[in-house]
């Protein structure tokens, strides 16, 4: 009997730890790992995405690790001889002379669904991000250079030491630099985010830092940051404004004829695909005609698995980034110059703080 009412209150119990203690999710992600065939150089990662977060982590290691829930696909020869052209929703990961390619646009599509990914790379890898459409960006601990397009979504950049050149279209650019090197420059743009840039108190730069609606902030001291631009009033404790936006949102004609030049090269990519529709759907029309002449004079024939090439839909392009000109402009020189740093944005301050060593 005292056995009986035990039972029930164990099974209770049981039952509100299970609630209590976190889920694990580590079970639904697959890990994919890849080595440089020579390691001995610093390799390059190539990283496509449609959609999706992406997480790089600088790590001691001799290879390349990414985790998802996406499903890796293989590429294996059928028996038969034939190709799989279509497949599940996925990402592929190769590597030739020295170079690995994480590809889930190809797989997805521009319009495919959302594919997040922590990436494990050798500190000193050269890193080459295209995420298309949303996600956002977060890379720490890596020394080799960084190039980085993104059309929406916030690029974070933590204790990188390479060079970097980074355009986003709609998001906030946060980036901290451990340590700055000569002839690896740092270019930061954004059309649509605040970008906020932190160096080390000691480091040498000459500094371009633009903004159309905004404000060009900094706490280096004016011995320490000497800019070419009269320093206005004081921004609030331990800032200083370089450049102070006045509330115009009237923007100079070479910002115009920046947009201009943007709009024409998007009508114009979306002219091409237009064309590209109507060539695959006229070359369509004239192979199912062909094929209805064929089954007429030799009976049905077996179709192929999938349209040719001319016949598929081709992608959606992605939309371009306009340059940044105009606007407020603040050069300048920080503790007597050095590496170049070019800091741009259409709408958002662009703050310039010293990196508190940890």
């Amino acid at each position: 009997m005292k056995s009986s009412r035990l039972y029930p209150s164990f099974l209770l119990a049981a039952a509100i730890a299970l609630m209590l203690f976190p889920v694990s999710r580590a079970a639904d992600a697959t890990t994919s790992t890849i080595k440089f065939s020579d390691p001995g150089k610093p390799g390059t990662l190539k990283i496509q995405l449609a959609r999706g977060d992406l997480r790089i982590k600088g790590v001691d290691t001799a290879e390349i690790s990414v985790e998802s829930e996406v499903q890796p696909i293989t590429r294996k020869a059928r028996k038969d001889g034939l190709r799989v052209l279509s497949s599940s929703s996925g990402f592929t990961l190769t590597e030739k002379d020295n170079v690995v390619t994480l590809d889930s646009l190809s797989e997805t599509g521009h319009f495919g669904g959302r594919a997040d990914f922590n990436v494990s790379v050798p500190r000193n890898t050269n890193v080459v991000v295209q995420s298309s459409w949303g996600g956002g960006i977060d890379i720490a601990g890596v020394a080799g250079d960084l190039d980085i397009t993104c059309t929406n979504g916030v690029v974070t950049l933590d204790g990188i030491s390479g060079g970097a050149v980074v355009n986003s279209m709609n998001g906030q650019i946060r980036a901290s630099v451990q340590q700055l090197q000569d002839n690896r420059p740092l270019s930061f743009t954004s059309m649509n985010g605040e970008v906020l840039l932190r160096v080390p108190a000691d480091a040498k730069a000459n500094l371009r830092l633009r903004t159309h609606n905004g404000s060009i902030l900094t706490d280096f001291e004016e011995t320490a940051l000497v800019t070419k631009t009269e320093n206005a009033p004081a921004a609030g404790p331990g800032r200083r404004i370089v450049s102070r936006s006045h509330g115009s949102t009237v923007l100079p004609p070479e910002a115009h004829e920046a947009i201009r030049e943007a709009s024409r090269a998007a009508v114009e990519v979306t002219r091409e695909a237009a064309q590209a529709l109507r060539e695959a759907a006229n070359a369509a029309r004239e192979g199912a005609e062909a094929a209805r002449i064929g089954d007429d004079e030799r009976g049905p024939t077996p179709r192929p698995a999938r349209a040719p090439e001319a016949q598929r839909t081709p992608r959606p392009p992605t939309p371009p980034i306009p340059p940044v000109t105009g606007g407020k402009l603040v050069t300048g020189t920080l503790n007597g110059g050095g590496p170049e740093i070019n800091v741009a944005t259409m709408n958002g301050d662009v703050t310039l703080r010293r990196l508190e060593r940890k």
